[in-house]
Formats: C-alpha cells, sequence, structure tokens
C-alpha cells in the first residue's frame, strides 16, 4: 500500500499538469500509485480520497462535484474530480 505522501505528490503532480481550468479523476491518481490492474489502484481510492480532503482543507486543491467545487469536503457523496483551487 502506498503511503499518503505518495499519493499526495502524484495529486499535486497532476492537477498542476493539467492546469486551471481543467481536472483528473482520483481514480487517475490512484493508477499512477498502484498502477494499472484494478488490485493495485482500487484499494487507493479511500487513500485517494482522505488526501484529496487534506489538500482541498488546506486549500492546496479543490474537490469538484458537476463542475462545482463541494461545500464540505467531510461531506460529499458520488463521482467527484480534482483540480487547482481557485487564484
Amino acid at each position: 500500500m502506498a503511503d499518503e505522501a505518495v499519493i499526495e505528490e502524484t495529486m499535486l503532480r497532476l492537477v498542476s499538469e493539467r492546469g486551471p481550468a481543467k481536472t483528473c479523476c482520483p481514480s487517475e491518481v490512484a493508477r499512477a500509485v498502484g498502477g494499472p490492474h484494478p488490485d493495485g489502484w482500487g484499494p487507493l481510492m479511500q487513500p485517494v480520497r482522505r488526501v484529496a480532503v487534506r489538500l482541498t482543507k488546506e486549500g492546496r486543491v479543490q474537490i469538484l462535484r458537476k463542475g462545482k467545487p463541494v461545500a464540505d469536503p467531510d461531506d460529499f457523496r458520488g463521482i467527484y474530480r480534482l483540480g487547482l483551487p481557485p487564484g
């Protein structure tokens, strides 16, 4: 299992590479860390979400649902994307 520092570095790199108006899927982060097989990246989805929530609270990434920032990073459901925060 990858540690959160590796997930964080990968997440920040991917959202930065996309640029300000684009997003990436959390599964892209998991695949970049765990490899292409579902047995490698599947178990990373919850750790990726935890890192995304923490980085959102720190103002370093933005969690988006249906193209809009989530109101509460601790309480959102469903499919989400990751992007750079505004500014």
